[in-house]
């Protein structure tokens, strides 16, 4: 007879998996991806550094798993606004300014999953996410092309893809730990961040204005 998990053991294994993910996107969350070290997400899980291999082999794929739940919910997040009824503009504008918030909100995990040096396993996951949420944009943008209030002479493909390059390159210095520092010993504010955000986006919403 074939071995079943009953029910107690499955959830007793989701509940580790589970807490080794937090663990490990907390301390993400704190000192970056070199914080997270294996043994420091089984310290912070309260479980043993062999239980987290169990579920992770490396720790490559669990920063890959960390930054793929977390960048699909960022990809959730701009599609709700995406298939909202506003106008393109006002979609894409929406989308980059909550974009920026969200991040902000975060900087060091941020900051970690766009742009910190770390395993390739990693940057292709960044890649993959970065294309998903082009996809979002490249919707938006096609249906102002379809009413003519975004300009009609560029590729939208192209133009997501520069988009969400721009808006995402724009967030690395307000990210990185240097300006966190500062930031703390400025007391930024959040109509700071409002700013920074509503600048992000009027820069990417330009660039398809229609031309006289």
């Amino acid at each position: 007879m074939a071995y079943r998990q009953t029910a107690a053991v499955e959830a007793r294994l989701l509940d580790n998996r589970t807490r080794i993910l937090l663990s490990a996107r907390t301390l993400v969350s704190e000192g970056g991806w070199q914080e997270a070290q294996v043994a420091n997400v089984a310290a912070t899980a309260g479980i043993a550094t062999g239980t987290v291999y169990r579920y992770f082999p490396s720790k490559a794929e669990l920063f890959a798993e960390v930054l793929s739940r977390v960048s699909q919910r960022e990809v959730d997040v701009l599609t709700d606004i995406g298939l909202s009824g506003a106008g393109a503009h006002e979609r894409l504008h929406s989308m980059v300014t909550t974009f920026v918030r969200r991040a902000m909100r975060n900087p060091r995990l941020a900051y970690a999953l766009i742009a910190e040096p770390c395993d390739k396993a990693i940057d292709e996951m960044r890649l993959k996410y970065r294309a998903a949420i082009s996809e979002v944009v490249r919707a938006v943008i096609e249906d102002g092309q379809r009413c003519q209030s975004m300009r009609g002479d560029v590729r939208a493909d192209v133009a997501a893809t520069m988009i969400v390059g721009g808006f995402m390159e724009g967030l690395i210095g307000p990210l990185s730990p240097l300006a966190s520092a500062a930031r703390c010993d400025a007391n930024e504010s959040g109509a700071d961040i409002a700013a920074l955000a509503d600048q992000i986006a009027a820069l990417a919403c330009a660039s398809l204005q229609c031309r006289p």
